[in-house]
C-alpha cells in the first residue's frame, strides 16, 4: 500500500509533535524531527514523510495528499488529538478507500476512547508501531497484528501486546529518509548549531521519573541499543550526504545512562571529527564527560526539574541536588555546555520549593534553560497522582495555538501563579548580568546569530505578553467568584 506517515499541523505552526517529549509550542519556535515515523518509511520504498509543520504544509493541503494514498499512519498528541482526528475525517472523505491508522502516546493509553472518537480511524497501534505499519502495508490483516487495537463490524477488538523491537541495527537509518522526504535547513532548536540532524543511538529509558510521557506510554523502560559501529556509521553518512551539517543531535531517552557504552561509542565517533550534542542525566561522571568531550561533544540537554530535594523524591528521579552540582561543575570545566530543563508545578510543589528551584538554577548558571509547566498525561504515574489527590482541572492544557497552559492546582498555587512563576523564572535568570551578556555578546559577534536571537526575543515577548494577560484574566476570575461567594 502506498503510505502516507504524517506529522499533522495540529495547532499553526505546532513543534510539540511526532518525537516531541513535550506535546506543545514551545515559547521560542523549535522543530525536532519525526524520529518515529521515518522508521516504517525507510522500510516501505513507495512511502512517504510529511512533517507538516516544518514544512509550512496547511491542513487544506494536507487533507488534499488523500487520493494520492492507500494508508495514512498519523502520529498524534494529546494536545492535539482533537484537530488531528478532523483532519483524518477530511482525508477520509476525499478519499473514502483510504485506511487510517493513528500512533503515539494517546492511542497506547486509551486506545478504544481514540477509535470511538471518529469512524474515520480504523485501527491504532500501541506503543512503538515500526513492523505493524510494514506489515499492514504489505498485506498482512490488522488480526494478526501485536499491539493493534481495530475496529471490524462495529466492533472493536484488542490485539495482545507484543515484544519490543530488540535489534535496532537492523532497522534502517532514519537520516536516509530525511534526505528523501524532507527539508533539514527547517529544522530549527535555539541551543543547537543549525542545520542540524537528530538520531536515535538507543530505545526506551531505564529511569523512572512519574511524570516523563516517553517511557511510560511509547518506548518503554527496557534499554534497548544500537552498537556503537552502526551509530557511527549513521553519523559519517549524514556527515556526508548533508551539504553544511553542523550538528548532530543525539535525541535518546537518556544518551549516556551507561558509562561503559557511552565510552564505547565515544571511541567509535572520535575519529570522525564531529560536532554532536545530546541529552544527560547528572548522574554522569567526569571520566565519561571528558570522553565525550574528546569526541566532539558540545552540548547536553540535561533535566534538572527542580531545585527542591523533596520534590527530586516525589518523581522518583533518581538524583540529587548534591549530584546536579558536582555534574555541573565538571561540565563547565570540561568547556561542555548545557541546555538545563526545569519543570514548574510538580508534585509536592509550593512557594518556597519554587524559590528553591530558581535560586538553584542561578547557582548553576548554565547557558540555557527551558522552564515548562508540569502536564500530567494520561498514562504517567503523575497523572495517577494528580487525579487521586483531586489535583487535576477541567481546563485545556494548551491554548489555541498549542502553549502549555495548566490544568492542575496545589494548596496555595492556582493556575494562574503557577504561570505566573514560569514568567518570574524566566525573567530572574536572564535579566542577571552575566545571563544577559551571554546573549548579548553572541549577538555582537556574530550577525546570523544577533538575527536569529531577534526572532527568537519577537516571539517569548509575544508569548509573554499572553502569560501575563492569561494571569490578569485568572486573577479577575477569581477576584469575581470570591465576590459572589461573599
Amino acid at each position: 500500500m502506498r503510505t502516507l506517515l504524517l506529522n499533522p499541523p495540529s495547532f499553526e505552526g505546532f513543534d510539540g509533535g511526532a518525537s516531541s517529549r513535550w506535546p506543545a509550542s514551545r515559547e521560542i519556535e523549535s522543530y525536532w524531527y519525526p524520529v518515529w515515523l521515518c522508521y516504517p518509511a525507510g522500510m516501505l520504498p513507495d512511502s512517504k514523510v510529511v512533517d507538516a509543520p516544518p514544512h509550512k504544509v496547511s491542513i487544506e493541503q494536507t487533507a488534499a495528499m488523500a487520493k494520492d494514498f492507500e494508508l495514512l499512519v498519523l502520529f498524534t498528541s494529546t494536545p492535539g488529538f482533537h484537530v488531528d482526528v478532523k483532519i483524518a475525517e477530511m482525508m477520509k472523505d476525499n478519499n473514502p478507500r483510504l485506511k487510517v491508522a493513528f500512533v503515539g502516546p494517546p492511542v497506547t493509553v486509551e486506545p478504544e476512547k481514540c477509535l470511538r472518537a471518529s469512524p474515520a480511524i480504523d485501527f491504532v497501534v500501541r506503543r512503538e508501531f515500526d513492523h505493524q505499519i510494514v506489515d499492514f502495508a504489505n498485506g498482512k490483516p490488522v488480526e494478526e497484528l501485536p499491539n493493534v487495537s481495530f475496529r471490524k463490524n462495529g466492533a472493536i477488538g484488542h490485539n495482545p501486546d507484543g515484544g519490543y523491537v530488540e535489534d535496532l541495527d537492523a532497522l534502517p537509518w532514519v537520516t536516509k529518509v530525511y534526505q528523501r522526504d524532507l527539508d533539514f535547513r527547517r529544522y530549527n532548536v535555539p541551543f543547537l548549531l543549525n542545520p542540524f540532524v537528530s538520531l536515535y543511538t538507543s530505545r526506551g529509558c531505564p529511569a523512572l521519573c512519574t511524570f516523563c510521557l516517553w517511557p511510560q506510554t511509547h518506548s518503554g523502560h527496557r534499554w534497548r541499543l544500537r552498537s556503537a559501529a552502526d551509530v557511527a556509521n549513521e553519523c559519517r553518512w549524514a556527515a556526508e550526504n548533508f551539504p553544511g551539517l553542523k550538528e548532530i543531535f543525539f535525541d535518546d531517552d537518556t544518551f549516556n545512562y551507561q558509562k561503559a557504552r557511552t565510552l564505547e561509542v565515544c571511541r567509535h565517533l572520535k575519529p570522525l571529527k564531529l560536532t554532536w550534542s545530546c541529552t544527560s542525566r547528572v548522574t554522569t561522571d567526569y571520566e565519561t564527560l571528558k570522553a565525550m568531550k574528546e569526541s566532539g561533544c558540545r552540548l547536553m540537554i540535561v533535566g534538572y526539574e527542580s531545585g527542591d530535594p523533596q520534590i527530586l523524591k516525589n518523581i522518583k528521579k533518581g538524583a540529587t541536588i548534591e549530584m546536579a552540582e558536582r555534574f555541573t561543575a565538571n561540565a563547565k570545566k570540561l568547556g561542555l555546555l548545557i541546555h538545563a530543563d526545569f519543570i514548574v508545578g510538580l508534585p509536592g510543589e509550593s512557594r518556597d520549593s519554587l524559590r528553591r528551584t530558581i535560586e538553584f538554577a542561578k547557582r548553576l548558571d548554565t547557558d540555557t534553560i527551558q522552564v515548562s509547566i508540569a502536564h500530567p498525561y494520561p498514562g504517567t504515574e503523575f497523572f495517577d497522582y494528580v487525579q487521586r489527590n483531586g489535583l487535576i482541572t477541567l481546563d485545556s492544557m494548551t491554548d489555541e495555538l498549542g502553549h502549555q497552559l495548566p490544568n492542575i492546582t496545589y494548596p496555595g498555587l492556582d493556575r494562574a501563579e503557577l504561570v505566573d512563576w514560569v514568567e518570574r523564572f524566566y525573567g530572574e535568570y536572564y535579566f542577571r548580568p552575566k545571563a544577559a551578556w551571554r546573549v548579548v555578546r553572541k549577538a555582537i559577534f556574530d550577525g546570523a546569530e544577533r538575527k536569529r536571537l531577534y526572532k527568537e526575543a519577537r516571539e517569548y515577548l509575544s508569548l509573554r505578553a499572553k502569560r501575563k494577560k492569561f494571569v490578569a484574566e485568572e486573577k479577575r476570575k477569581a477576584r469575581a467568584y470570591a465576590g459572589a461567594e461573599g
